[in-house]
């Protein structure tokens, strides 16, 4: 089966299809739309002319000199198209790798949705959203869909590359599968929630198409500066000829600047570094984030998680383990605990969750079970009640109803019958939510029989991650629907900064927009329908590949193994995002100011003799250090390409710290790398006798 694949940095694979497709980039259509590089573009095309004239015996120059000062430009342009190209190779290249899974298969489409039901062949591609198709041990799921009956093991690794299989069953938060994975064992009857067209795959596949990226507000504006930069310095470039022709006029003395040395002294001094791999930045962020497992929408999604000051992290399953198993019976004054145990199985005989299959196993154990007599309903668990269990119809016409859930829920549900929960029953839950784990009241109907204990644990490492966060000064929010002690011993012992117990839908809403207001940026995960409003709400929303359809639609990203904690490292790779597109920039900015040393006066030292003072490099010769400073900028881009895909390593520092780095790495860096780099070329192209 074909497999999600990922690539090395610089993949033979995609190699020569970016070298081919950096000529391609050469048309006039492509290049104006980056306009520092198109000046370099317009410049190459003046510089050849110019070249070919020299050949005839007409310029100011030399031909060789000019046709090399031709050639580099055209390969500083070749070289922005290269890295480019390789970016948006990388992420069509999985895009590839993700159509290659896409293949024609045969599904059975229940004529009644249920097991046994008989069944009509049916292509996929002719299934609408509601059909409800059987799939069978090695059987290919057709479309993205909903478990609605069944248990079977699933081989995803075609879209998550987890080569472990996962447990897909009705219920619960594993009820979703994707189209394009492949049942192992058992048998699922799945009902599809996409029509064709519409499935995770191709909605994936036009995700990492890198040539539908769309331009981030921060690029944007960064690109308005880099055109501001390069039309300065295209107005103080093109007064610098009758400039330099009236001073010579007026002294008698000295040779006017060539039109190729100004046109390669506004080439060196515009922002052609970054403006070269602003493009290659943008896309290997998304695509780092397709090597993460993590499939973003947009580049501003990916932008954005590198900004956000606020991170709302559910407690079950992200600061937890979420595995959460009934530990104990507490039952109430003068309620045995085989009378509580047993009313709670049979409250949990339809619950499908981990919690209330827990309750059954320990009620199990203590010889607890009895089934129920009568007609009975289930009563499902929702956000809003906080409650579940089942109604069971007796054979004298009562109704006897059976609950359990949160106590505060349960205390509710109790006094709006008639009853009370007893004074030993809150005590009880009080002691349990101390010691960090969830209490469950139990009642049958106005009677409350005690409290259930369930245990979750807090994950190794966790607290330390917050800790880091905090030092890039974005603060942790637990949410959680436990009762407030449970929430706050849990966030004691995780190290989160805030914590939101007893939380509905609403409440997390309403919490998110609280912080917006503030001006705050706030990302958060989730993976069920209720999610799907908070999610929609937030700046960066990352639903899980496991939650609802609801869910992934309301979400900016979709984080393909499911793992709650993976919003950290979301929101670690915009960070390195962000600052790999400010390292460029600063070394590219001061990358322009030691090359005024090398090219101005090389320029101009025939006119204004007293320039040769600014020549601290001592190149050889005017020509040999305008055609260093060309060669250099072309050079520089290819060195930094590896950086721009790969990105910056991030590190929890503040911000201030960050900015120090950058400025002492990039920016000194920047300021000595062209030294030595125009230097050593110089001294190999006096040797050669090339200038």
């Amino acid at each position: 089966m074909t497999t999600k694949k990922n690539f090395l940095l610089f993949d033979p694979a995609l190699l020569k299809p970016a070298v081919a497709a950096a000529f391609t980039k050469l048309s006039p259509a492509v290049q104006w739309r980056n306009p520092v590089m198109f000046v370099v573009y317009i410049g190459s095309i003046i510089t050849t002319l110019l070249g070919l004239q020299a050949l005839q015996g007409v310029g100011d120059a030399s031909a060789g000199f000019v046709l090399s000062v031709a050639a580099w430009l055209w390969f500083t342009v070749l070289f922005a198209n290269f890295a480019e190209a390789l970016a948006e190779g990388r992420a069509k290249a999985q895009a590839a790798s993700l159509r290659g899974l896409k293949k024609s298969t045969w599904a059975k489409k229940l004529k009644e949705p249920r097991y046994g039901s008989a069944f009509l062949p049916e292509q996929a591609e002719n299934l609408r959203k509601g059909d409800v198709v059987l799939v069978e041990a090695t059987e290919m799921i057709p479309l993205d869909g909903e478990v609605i009956q069944g248990v079977a093991t699933v081989d995803e690794s075609a879209i998550t590359g987890e080569s472990a299989p996962v447990v897909r069953e009705s219920g619960g938060d594993f009820a979703s599968v994707t189209g394009g994975t492949r049942v192992l064992s058992d048998w699922l009857v799945v009902r599809i929630g996409v029509n064709p067209g519409e499935s995770f795959l191709d909605r994936m596949i036009s995700m990492v198409e890198g040539a539908k990226r769309q331009k981030t507000p921060n690029e944007i504006a960064l690109s308005i500066l880099l055109v501001a930069l390069t039309i300065v310095f295209l107005v103080v470039t093109v007064t610098l000829l009758p400039f330099s022709l009236f001073s010579v006029g007026a002294a008698g003395a000295g040779t006017a600047v060539s039109l190729t040395a100004l046109i390669a002294l506004l080439v060196c001094l515009i922002p052609t570094t970054i403006g070269g791999l602003l493009s290659a930045v943008g896309v290997a962020g998304m695509s780092r984030m397709m090597q993460a497992n993590v499939i973003a929408t947009s580049g501003r999604a990916v932008e954005a998680a590198g900004d956000v000051d606020v991170l709302l992290l559910d407690k079950t399953g992200t600061i937890t383990h979420g595995n959460r198993q009934a530990s104990k019976f507490l039952p109430a004054p003068g309620v045995a605990e085989n009378q509580l145990a047993l009313c709670a199985s049979q409250a949990s005989v339809a619950d499908e969750t981990p919690e209330g299959r827990s309750i059954v196993v320990l009620a199990q154990r203590l010889g607890a079970v009895q089934a129920l007599v009568g007609k009975t309903q289930e009563v499902a668990f929702t956000a809003q009640t906080r409650m579940s269990g089942v109604d069971v119809s007796q054979a004298d016409g009562t109704v006897r109803s059976l609950r359990k859930g949160a106590v505060d829920a349960v205390r509710k549900y109790v006094e709006s019958m008639g009853g009370k929960v007893p004074a030993e029953v809150i005590r009880a839950a009080d002691e349990v939510s101390r010691r960090g784990s969830t209490p469950l009241a139990v009642a049958d109907g106005a009677t409350v029989l005690g409290v259930v204990e369930l245990k979750d644990i807090v994950k190794a490492g966790i607290k330390e991650r917050f800790g880091e966060l905090r030092r890039m000064g974005i603060k942790t929010v637990m949410i959680t629907g436990d009762n407030k002690l449970t929430a706050a011993a849990i966030a004691a012992e995780a190290g989160v900064d805030d914590f939101l117990a007893e939380a509905t839908p609403e409440d997390k809403l309403k919490l998110i927009r609280s912080y917006q207001a503030d001006g705050r940026l706030v990302a958060m995960t989730g993976d069920g329908t209720n999610d799907a409003p908070a999610l929609a709400q937030a700046d960066v929303a990352v639903a899980m590949n496991s939650g609802t359809q609801a869910a992934k639609e309301a979400g900016n990203m979709v984080d393909l193994d499911s793992n709650p904690t993976k919003l950290l490292e979301i929101v670690e790779t915009g960070k390195a995002l962000l600052m790999t597109r400010g390292s460029l920039t600063t070394f590219s900015i001061a990358n322009d100011v030691a090359k005024y040393f090398a090219i101005i006066p090389a320029i101009f030292v025939s006119t204004y003799p007293q320039l040769a003072a600014l020549n601290v490099m001592q190149l050889g010769s005017p020509n040999s250090a305008i055609l260093s400073a060309v060669i250099f900028n072309a050079l520089i881009i290819i060195a930094l390409i590896p950086l721009a895909l790969k990105g910056v390593k991030y590190r929890a520092m503040g911000a201030a710290v960050l900015l120090r780095r950058n400025l002492l790495i990039y920016g000194l860096g920047g300021l000595l790398v062209p030294f030595i780099g125009i230097k050593l070329i110089d001294m190999v192209l006096v040797a050669l006798h090339m200038a």
